[in-house]
């Protein structure tokens, strides 16, 4: 099996409709190109150049792979991808103009924010701000991958989150690194549209998943499909009653483009599932009511000395504003999601 399910990659492709063609004979530059989503664009677009494109698009792919691990370590062979080994918190200038970036270079898991949380904060920075003079100097269009973490912990009145939120985040907590250097990122996309006419626009994904995920990644999914393809207890942290919403992958990535494409400069969009928000306790009871041959088993546990404190309450988007400005809709059932999850981790987690 492929490191992603080629069902996926085609669904996403064909489901783009009317924004499929604004990547026609556009050269596509992508940070973090070999992390979990980078890899779904970039096989993305090499499927919209199998047939799906009036005119074949090009794709810089840029990472340092720091964080890529296995998964990311085999490069695509085709004639429109060109891969470079680069750290983008240095300067990087492409031999020609690009159309579109994709800033996905991050460091989003707990484990590894807390390892190296000077990296963490200058890729949403110093590295969003080379990729803005980018965009600029190209007259591009910009993709800045903030979080849903740029909320924190939000006050119950504001569940589900609107744009329009500011937050509730501590700048001296244990997340800080990644939550005040999305914030910070956030602000620099706005001055660049409000002072130069940059076209960057803001995503805040809310816990997306699915097949390509790194086995030792740390968030919620991995650490319970690795768990669970051992034959061992699932470890739930803190009270298992923290509650979220999960968005498979696929309808992420449509999302995200939707935005890329159609959304406005300098504004933040939620991308993520609304329904169902429900507590971690509760995804293990799907997990296990949904593919009883796993045979789950689960204990209830404090949080490990390595994952920082602070871990908000609930998570959950609005979506309204993506819906009514892009016509984004999430399509797949959390149950279909996370059976596709788990028919790829069974082999590649093996």
């Amino acid at each position: 099996m492929s490191f992603l399910l080629d069902s996926d990659i085609e669904e996403i492709a064909t489901g783009l409709g009317d924004i499929t063609q604004a990547f026609a004979g556009k050269r596509i530059l992508i940070t973090g190109a070999r992390g979990f989503l980078g890899r779904y664009f970039t096989d993305v677009f090499l499927r919209l150049n199998a047939g799906l494109l009036n005119e074949p698009c090009e794709i810089v792919a840029l990472d340092n792979l720091v964080t890529s691990g296995q998964l990311g370590a085999e490069l695509p062979k085709d004639r429109s991808y060109a891969f470079v080994n680069h750290d983008v918190i240095k300067p990087f200038y492409p031999e020609r103009p690009v159309d579109f970036v994709l800033h996905l270079a991050g460091i989003a898991s707990p484990y590894y924010y807390r390892k190296w949380p000077l990296e963490t904060l200058e890729v949403a920075t110093s590295g969003l701000k080379n990729m803005l003079e980018l965009t600029k100097s190209n007259n591009a269009r910009l993709l800045f991958f903030s979080s849903s973490e740029i909320y924190g912990d939000p006050d119950a009145a504001h569940v589900p989150t609107k744009e329009s939120y500011n937050g509730y985040v501590s700048c001296l907590g244990a997340r800080a690194c990644y939550d005040e250097s999305k914030r910070l990122g956030e602000t620099l996309v706005r001055i660049y549209n409000t002072q130069f006419g940059t076209k960057g626009m803001i995503v805040r994904p809310f816990n997306v998943y699915g097949p390509g995920m790194q086995k030792l990644d740390y968030r919620v999914l991995p650490n319970f499909g690795a768990k669970i393809l051992a034959g061992e207890s699932v470890q739930v942290y803190g009270t298992g009653h923290q509650t979220r919403t999960f968005c498979y992958v696929t309808d992420a990535i449509r999302g995200f483009l939707q935005v890329l494409v159609n959304g406005l400069p300098g504004e933040p969009y939620n991308v993520g599932n609304p329904e169902p928000e429900i507590s971690v306790l509760k995804l293990v009871e799907i997990i296990a009511r949904e593919m009883p041959e796993l045979n789950v088993k689960y204990q209830v546990v404090e949080h490990p000395d390595t994952y920082p404190a602070d871990e908000p309450q609930r998570r959950c988007p609005d979506i309204t504003k993506a819906r009514l400005q892009l016509g984004y809709e999430p399509r797949v059932p959390i149950e279909d999601g996370l059976r596709r999850f788990f028919l790829w981790a069974k082999n590649a987690y093996a």
